[in-house]
């Protein structure tokens, strides 16, 4: 049984990998809809990520690989011009699922939502995805061709 009925998380999701598909199989496991924040280009660049794919070719690989892992879902996806976007910010959504390094992002949340006058949301955090080596995968890990999306060493 479904816990929520609308849950958000968010990305940059610039090369899809492992810990990607972990984040949204939470979100879809737990609630009937996910809202899905997708950085901009504008915000990646200003937290100092050097981007491989623009916003559109990114969007196109976050939505073929939701409709290949997790057909059947319901889930709308919001371009994330700051680092929660409006639809964390209104009364209906009801948990926001992080990973373990960026569950400080579900803080700061509660306090804006505080300020906003709305309840806080549930916080869900899903584990660091390892690589075969032990370390956690990461985009930065894939680039340097350290490892490849679904963390075996290379």
């Amino acid at each position: 049984m479904l816990q929520f009925k609308l849950v958000a998380l968010g990305g940059t999701f610039d090369i899809i990998h492992k810990g990607h598909i972990a984040l949204l199989q939470k979100g879809f496991s737990i609630s009937s809809k996910v809202i899905i924040g997708l950085t901009s280009d504008q915000l990646a660049t200003k937290k100092g990520k050097k981007l491989i794919h623009n916003y559109s070719q990114r969007l196109e690989q976050l939505q073929s690989a939701i409709k290949k892992n997790f057909p059947r879902t319901h889930y709308e996806i919001s371009k994330l011009e700051d680092d929660f976007g409006p639809a964390v910010l209104e009364g209906n959504v009801e948990a926001l699922v992080v990973s373990a390094e960026t569950i400080g992002q579900g803080e700061v949340l509660n306090k804006l939502r505080a300020q906003k006058n709305l309840g806080p949301v549930k916080i869900i955090t899903v584990p660091m995805a390892l690589a075969k080596d032990g370390k956690r995968i990461s985009t930065t890990r894939i680039k340097k061709s350290e490892i490849d999306p679904d963390g075996n060493v290379l």
